[in-house]
């Protein structure tokens, strides 16, 4: 039985899955570096303890010091949130071996599908449809060259035990192909710890789709509908909506395809099955064996919180609800908020927040570990709030987005606040005609212009709208000043005569 959760992340997702585990009556514990010592989910935990100074390796990332501090504030489970080391199957190795339980799958299944071409392998047994490539890692250049013959040009390089956007090179012809290979395994090598690589054509202008599942410790297997999330900056997303464009039949053909591929590997816990879509077929592309950024858009569709069935399925419950118990209802987008400057090819900020205003209302969430005076720190990923809005459909949600966005007001920090702004009054995104290549770096400053032009125009048609009523406005604000000074001098007089 669990009791005490090690809480082993920072930021917004700590303080979700704190909030999780009190909902649950469990204790939570975090843990944090020198530079996060003020921070947000440092405060809210039942106790903290110091990771000490150093680099991400040697605080966030280092396993033995989790894991004794684990055992030292008498936790029964790690929670690793995204990022760090959600996806470590070494620290779900010790953390079993020092008798706590990982919240996520075991550490087989997270080496299976973190191996991209055994993840591919897998998909194919349950006839989940692949993206054209090689069958196995490239080594060299002759093997490289032979599948390029096979697939043709564009194709993509990726790094087999990559993720995060990291480890991917494009290659559009024949003579970058021998220059991309190294590089790519380069590249591999420093960001993973291992060189392989593999082959795919390059599926030019695609949307990004996925499906969120839930697995118990029981066999029990269910999705929770699919997400877009096509809306990207360097492979990494910042908008996300559910459901996505697909009718029924096909996100629940895709479901069940995604539920056979978690029973076949003993999947537990929560997990996200991606896909490619273009020109009406979907193509796998990888599987998350931990909790996703934008699981709160099923949340606000599906009314499960997916944090707190992780700390069920964690403590050996059964799902208490099965497929035909899911229904959807509206629809809900997220933006990542992120301190980073659009305009200078989204480079990360830091500083000291001095204002912070958030958006409320009915349906209206913002998950964040801000707060006014907090000093956001330079050495983790920009990601500083989500601003997730639900409505019964995506048009009623995008004119919530549009009054929600403007209240979000975070000062002391550069953010993309106002990128989010311009995106939701593009045609394209009205239009829900959107792929992956939206944001390409020269349509940022394209997309902010537009925006620009239409404030100056709402700006314009209240002019002439009103400009007729300009001379009375003018006549009140005089009358009103004059009455406001007879006032003042009024109240001069009467404090003097307190003292005749």
């Amino acid at each position: 039985m669990l009791d005490t959760v090690l809480v082993a992340n920072r930021g917004e997702i700590a303080i979700r899955i704190i909030r999780a585990c009190r909902s649950l009556n469990f204790k939570a514990v975090a843990l944090f570096a020198e530079d996060d010592t003020n921070a947000l989910h440092v405060k809210m935990a039942d106790e903290a303890y110091s990771l000490g100074k150093g680099t991400v390796q040697e605080t966030y990332l280092n396993i033995d010091k989790i894991i004794d501090i684990a055992k030292d504030s008498g936790s029964s489970a790690i929670h690793p949130g995204y990022g760090f080391l959600s996806e470590s199957s070494l620290l779900a190795e010790k953390a079993i071996k020092n008798k706590l339980v990982f919240i996520g799958p075991k550490p087989k299944v997270i080496d299976q599908l973190g191996d991209k071409m055994e993840a591919k392998r897998i998909a194919k047994e349950v006839d989940i449809p692949l993206v054209p490539g090689s069958e196995d890692y490239i080594s060299t250049f002759e093997e490289a060259e032979e599948v390029a013959e096979e697939i043709g040009y564009p194709l993509m390089i990726k790094a087999a035990f990559g993720g995060g956007g990291k480890g991917m090179e494009v290659v559009k012809s024949p003579s970058t192909l021998e220059i991309s290979l190294l590089g790519c395994q380069t590249l591999s090598k420093r960001f993973f710890g291992r060189k392989e690589v593999f082959i795919e054509k390059f599926i030019t202008n695609p949307r990004h789709i996925e499906i969120q599942f839930l697995a118990d410790n029981f066999g029990n297997v269910i999705h929770l509908g699919d997400r877009e999330c096509s809306i990207q900056r360097s492979h990494q997303k910042i908008i996300e909506e559910a459901p996505s464009f697909l009718n029924d039949k096909i996100r629940n053909e895709l479901g069940e395809k995604v539920c056979a591929l978690a029973e076949k590997i003993s999947y537990q816990n929560a997990g996200t099955a991606e896909f490619l879509w273009k020109d009406n077929h979907l193509y796998f592309n990888e599987v998350n064996p931990r909790i996703q950024v934008e699981h709160p858009v099923t949340e606000m569709i599906t009314g499960i919180d997916l944090v707190v069935q992780q700390l069920k399925i964690a403590n050996n419950e059964k799902l208490t609800f099965k497929q035909e118990d899911i229904t959807f209802r509206g629809h809900a987008i997220e933006f990542r908020i992120n301190a980073e400057d659009p305009l200078k090819s989204f480079y990360p900020q830091s500083g000291t927040v001095t204002g912070l205003s958030i958006p409320g209302g009915n349906s209206i969430r913002f998950d964040t570990a801000l707060y006014s005076t907090y000093k956001l720190p330079n050495s983790y990923d920009s990601l500083i709030g989500k601003l997730i809005v639900w409505g019964e459909n995506r048009e009623e949600v995008i004119e919530k987005s549009r009054h929600a966005l403007q209240e979000l007001t975070i000062t002391g920090i550069i953010t993309n606040i106002d990128l989010h702004k311009a995106i939701l009054e593009t045609p394209e995104f009205l239009s829900r005609e959107i792929t992956t290549d939206f944001l390409e770096i020269n349509k940022i400053q394209e997309i902010l212009d537009h925006y620009d032009k239409m404030k100056l125009a709402a700006v314009f048609r209240i002019y002439e709208d009103n400009k007729d009523k300009i001379p009375s406005i003018l006549n009140d604000l005089r009358r009103k000043n004059m009455d406001y000074n007879r006032w003042k001098d009024q109240s001069k007089f009467e404090q003097q005569r307190k003292f005749l």
